[in-house]
């Protein structure tokens, strides 16, 4: 995400942050370069100015200039221009106690992930121990409810809808429903337009009459750039938008849309959409995706999300296996299920400091191949894959639908692997190392 961003910021922080000396002719041609950057990102031209102008004043004072470590005083100033463009720091939602109805409307126009989002806002909030039930209020869009009801059964949430009736009544009877039944929270997915219009804005404004909206969020799809903060300034002169959900945020190579929104509209934006699983969607922080666009990568997330399909017991055991080099193939496979669970393998990526990412080398099919082949193997083969012989690696490629020579590479691969993470575990030098490469010239 943010490709073209990062690679020009990055390059930028790796110039700047080991510099004991920097001149007001090289802040000026870096800020330069940034400019185009944002421009080229298709970020509103106001809020470049506003970021350039305030850049190029913090980083020619004093503080800086004559500083310990001005590279990394200026890296520093770029970072939080970002952050504040971004909105400073992550906006919940609003909610109200475990014991009333809380309402979220959401809107937003169609192929804007609408429905979508608002399930993976559900399956989110079922997941922190809400009760949710999810209104069909959408009758505009053919086989939008049936979407919703999809959606709602693959997770285990409750749907509410009616034929041949009017969204506003769909949204108060679902209101009464989860009063009556206990549900703690109602989001009510409301009609999409090809384009913003008045009748739209009418229906929506007659369902946030009838039932209220503690939180009314629009999802905007993050691919549109400016057009996505002007439909976001559209909806909110009628609405009063308490928030800001960026869909297809995974795609997007740009960033105009999250770094203009705020500044533009100033509404938060509260969550993204990291992909097309029901459970791709992430709280925004502003500060862990200004690392992000900086190439100095997002740990903190990562380790969310590793700590979301790892146990730590099982993390422990795992360690003790590479130590004594017991780590078997039958291990490696369900760390290939945990990173499946994870993401793709460039959304991993993504999260790691000081990695030039060359997308063309990131390949998510060898996982799969790799899974395929030890799947095919006996369990006394992933317990111990020596014994695999020349008929072993037929009878697995055939199974797995690969080759000899990949079955091969795997086994050849897994022991280089198994032997350096042994060395790795009790040589803290290497350790350090590791993590040294790993961070590159990233100073924070």
């Amino acid at each position: 995400m943010l490709e073209k961003l990062t690679e020009t910021f990055s390059g930028v922080v790796r110039r700047f942050s080991g510099n004991a000396r920097i001149s007001e002719k090289n802040i000026r041609e870096a800020v330069e370069e940034i400019k185009t950057a944002l421009l080229e990102a298709d970020v509103n031209l106001r809020v470049v100015r506003r970021l350039v102008n305030h850049t190029i004043e913090e980083a020619l004072g004093e503080s800086v200039l004559k500083s310990v470590n001005p590279g990394q005083q200026f890296v520093k100033i770029i970072h939080d221009r970002i952050v504040a463009l971004l909105g400073d720091a992550a906006a919940g939602l609003n909610l109200r106690g475990p014991d009333v109805v809380s309402v979220i409307l959401m809107t937003g126009l169609q192929g804007s992930g609408k429905t979508t989002t608002a399930a993976k806002l559900a399956g989110r909030l079922k997941g922190e121990g809400r009760r949710v039930l999810m209104a069909a209020a959408d009758l505009t869009r053919p086989a939008a409810a049936d979407q919703l009801e999809i959606l709602g059964k693959q997770l285990g949430v409750a749907v509410y809808r009616e034929q041949n009736s009017r969204p506003e009544k769909v949204a108060r009877q679902a209101l009464k429903l989860a009063k009556k039944e206990q549900y703690n929270v109602l989001i009510v997915d409301t009609a999409g337009r090809m384009q913003v219009d008045a009748d739209l804005m009418k229906e929506i404004a007659r369902i946030k009459e009838a039932v209220g909206g503690d939180e009314i969020l629009l999802a905007a799809d993050a691919m549109t750039g400016q057009n996505a903060v002007e439909i976001a300034k559209s909806f909110d002169e009628v609405l009063n938008l308490t928030g800001i959900i960026l869909s297809k945020f995974d795609s997007d190579a740009r960033g105009g849309a999250a770094l203009s929104i705020k500044s533009i509209i100033g509404k938060p934006i509260k969550f993204i959409g990291t992909g097309e699983k029901i459970t791709d969607l992430e709280v925004f922080h502003p500060e862990r995706i200004a690392s992000r666009i900086l190439g100095m990568g997002d740990v903190v997330s990562l380790v969310e999300k590793a700590q979301e399909v790892i146990d730590a017991e099982d993390a422990e055991k795992l360690q003790a296996k590479i130590i004594k080099a017991t780590f078997t193939l039958e291990d490696y496979l369900v760390q290939i299920g945990q990173m499946k669970k994870m993401g793709t393998m460039k959304s991993i990526l993504d999260m790691m400091p000081g990695m030039a990412i060359d997308e063309s080398k990131i390949d998510d099919s060898r996982l799969a191949k790799e899974e395929a082949i030890i799947q095919s193997m006996t369990l006394s083969e992933r317990r111990n894959h020596y014994i695999i012989g020349l008929p072993r690696r037929k009878r697995i490629a055939n199974g797995s639908g690969t080759s000899i020579a990949e079955v091969g590479k795997l086994l050849k691969n897994f022991d280089k692997s198994r032997n350096m993470m042994k060395k790795m575990a009790k040589n803290k030098k290497m350790q350090q190392s590791f993590m040294e490469n790993m961070a590159g010239s990233s100073m924070m």
